[in-house]
């Protein structure tokens, strides 16, 4: 087979294959059996008839839990519901917890879903700033620091990241999202050998973890190792078809099947 690079191969397609961390919303409480909040930058429209995928990092929208009332003090608005047939003018969720933290910043879930908020509107700076306070308050909370580790990747700070998600895996150590979010981090730095040493060993402990068979499939294709990065992204199909990683996996299959077929 002519050696090709992967970048190259997708050149002017619309599959990004950069894995972020989808904001943590809710306790690790220890291992699980998937790496679901490391997920892909998901093709998307980005202006009208457009199909490019939304920039590497970006971490993607939240799935759950960012619209409940926050807790601490019940102000005007805080937890309410709106007359019938009336909407709160101009006040959106996010605002509402913003004035709450302003009055009040030692509620912890305040500032963790602040944080979730922020992460989900490429707030970076804003984020971590958020989280850095929530980890003060909670130094051992696990998905307090695997976000603010998320948030730094994003703000172009990935040994300070890689500090906060060393230190959740010391508290949880096989935690699988801190573990993921850790090797994608290295990857990203070159750190080649570490991140597929810890790679092999997240499916070694965990063999569901589509996460790291999503991320080694990205390795195998970069090293011009096609047929087993489609092995890899076919796994991810397999263990988790709905994911938004199985939706770039099957784009990224497309994409090599037909490649190698040329050859």
């Amino acid at each position: 087979m002519k050696l090709i690079t992967f970048t190259a191969l997708i050149a002017g397609s619309a599959i990004c294959l950069v894995p972020v961390a989808r904001a943590i919303d809710k306790p690790v409480s220890g291992p699980t059996t998937t790496g679901a909040n490391l997920t892909p930058v998901a093709a998307k429209d980005t202006t009208a008839g457009s199909s490019a995928p939304s920039a590497p990092g970006k971490p993607t929208h939240l799935e759950r839990g960012t619209n409940a009332a926050p807790s601490g003090k019940s102000g005007a608005g805080a937890g309410t519901k709106p007359a019938a047939g009336k909407t709160p003018a101009g006040v959106d969720s996010l605002q509402l917890l913003e004035r709450i933290v302003a009055k009040d910043s030692t509620h912890f879930d305040n500032l963790f879903h602040l944080g979730l908020m922020y992460l989900d509107r490429d707030s970076i700076p804003e984020a971590i700033r958020v989280f850095l306070k929530a980890n003060r308050l909670r130094p051992k909370d696990v998905p307090a620091m695997v976000n603010l580790g998320a948030a730094l990747d994003a703000g172009g700070r990935p040994d300070e990241a890689q500090k906060y998600y060393r230190h959740a895996l010391e508290i949880s150590p096989d935690d699988p999202v801190a573990s993921c979010r850790l090797a994608s981090s290295l990857y990203a730095q070159s750190k080649y050998p570490e991140a597929m040493d810890m790679l092999r060993d997240i499916i070694a402990k965990q063999p569901n973890s589509y996460c790291a068979y999503f991320t080694l499939g990205v390795a195998f294709a970069e090293a011009g190792i096609y047929r087993d990065a489609v092995r890899m992204w076919k796994k991810v199909v397999e263990l988790a078809p709905n994911s938004p990683e199985a939706v770039s996996a099957k784009e990224s299959i497309e994409v090599l099947e037909k490649f190698i077929k040329t050859q």
